[in-house]
């Protein structure tokens, strides 16, 4: 599930560091930006974001001001404020901010915010309708073959090709990684780095690899499946009771 932000700073330094930070997460979409708080109610009503990271002191307006005035909309999204003041922190929380990380930003509590982001976002999805009988349809040589969710071990990136690996078989797909991520979202998918997106059926264990990444090894597959340190956690969620 893609979660698309908006930026609200009036330091584009401070923007741009947040972009980076936030680049390496791939469900997180970066809509938008704005420099001020009346810009950014504008864009609010025209984008429709489901989250805000949100300056508070930016002349003007300010953000728990921003935060207040959009209370009322349909849709109100996530707010989690980025600031260089810590004396807001009660009034942020009172307009229901989900988050309050502070100039300057940290990795450790950038990845904290997402992960909240992304609990809360989970959380508000409506309830899945029941997973379809269907088969993913892909090919090999001439043949197009049909393979039921289960059968998949996983579903990788090989340069301008989709490959997908069945019990020791091969296949091909001119979908994307994020389209077939799209497809199996009802099934028990998980995509633990860029290239890779990996059916946790068929995980039997997790190594350490370098600087905080590990690989997995699946059941009766050879190839190691990376995980990159930013997915660690959220997969050690989906995998362990």
């Amino acid at each position: 599930m893609t979660i698309r932000v908006l930026l609200i700073d009036d330091e584009p330094f401070s923007r741009d560091e947040l972009r980076h930070l936030l680049s390496i997460y791939e469900d997180i979409e970066i809509i938008g930006e704005a420099g001020s708080a009346e810009d950014a109610f504008i864009k609010i009503l025209d984008l429709e974001p489901d989250a805000l990271f949100l300056d508070i002191d930016m002349g003007g307006k300010n953000g728990v001001e921003l935060a207040a005035s959009i209370q009322k909309l349909k849709n109100v999204p996530h707010v989690i404020f980025a600031t260089a003041h810590p004396d807001y922190a009660v009034s942020a929380f009172r307009v229901q901010a989900l988050d309050y990380i502070l100039k300057p930003f940290e990795e450790d509590k950038v990845e904290e915010a997402v992960a909240r982001l992304r609990s809360n976002a989970a959380a508000e999805k409506p309830e899945a309708s029941p997973a379809r009988t269907g088969k993913l349809a892909v090919q090999q040589n001439d043949s197009i073959f049909y393979l039921a969710p289960q059968e998949i071990d996983y579903i990788y990136r090989d340069g301008p090709v989709t490959k997908v690996e069945s019990r020791g078989n091969t296949y091909l797909t001119k979908l994307t990684l994020k389209e077939m991520e799209g497809k199996l979202s009802s099934h028990s998918f998980f995509r633990p780095h860029k290239g890779y997106l990996v059916n946790l059926g068929r995980v039997e264990e997790m190594t350490p690899w370098f600087n905080g990444a590990y690989q997995l090894s699946l059941a009766n597959v050879n190839e190691k499946i990376p995980v990159s340190r930013n997915y660690v956690k959220p997969l050690r969620a989906k995998l362990e009771l």
